[in-house]
């Protein structure tokens, strides 16, 4: 599938419309269901190829956080070829009691893919714990850009931000 097809997947598989919270709090008329799309074999295929074309000179290691960005950077690292880590929300509290699931060193250079971004909340969240191990995060790239502030706080934080569409590709407006 072409960009323009992937678009037009998403939005028709994925857009709901009635009153929502968002993560951040914020309500809204309209909702991008991730779990609608990722859960879609060709979409989740083409958002793979999509990753791999985007990702930085240099990388040495994907990552993303859990729950929705657990099939994202397995397609991803499928398509490019990279290892891949899983962030969870908090440590567990059990068996090896860690935060990451994988292998990361100091030494890696890190993409995390994202699936939707709001303000950025959790994946800055994500992008601490990596630098707090010693890793350096070379971008963020986020599947969909609410255009709600989250380039503006992830660039903010000090990383780079590109998405693959935005909700103006996606056909939903930018009000919430």
């Amino acid at each position: 599938m072409d960009k323009q097809e992937v678009a037009t997947r998403i939005a028709d598989t994925a857009i709901l419309h009635g009153e929502f919270t968002l993560r951040s709090g914020r309500t809204s008329t309209w909702y991008i269901d991730k779990y609608l799309f990722t859960t879609q074999p060709d979409i989740l295929r083409s958002l793979g190829k999509m990753f791999a074309c985007a990702i930085p000179e240099g990388t040495t290691l994907l990552a993303g956080a859990e729950l929705g960005g657990v099939p994202l950077v397995t397609t991803a690292s499928m398509e490019s070829n990279l290892p891949c880590i899983f962030i969870r929300n908090q440590k567990k509290d059990y068996g090896t009691a860690k935060q990451l699931e994988g292998k990361l060193t100091e030494a890696d250079k890190v993409v995390i893919v994202e699936d939707i971004a709001t303000t950025g909340g959790q994946v800055l969240e994500a992008a601490e714990i990596i630098r707090s191990l010693g890793a350096e995060v070379l971008s963020i790239i986020a599947v969909i850009d609410r255009e709600e502030g989250a380039r503006e706080n992830i660039e903010g934080a000090g990383f780079t931000f590109q998405s693959l569409f935005t909700t103006s590709d996606l056909g939903v407006g930018t009000e919430a």
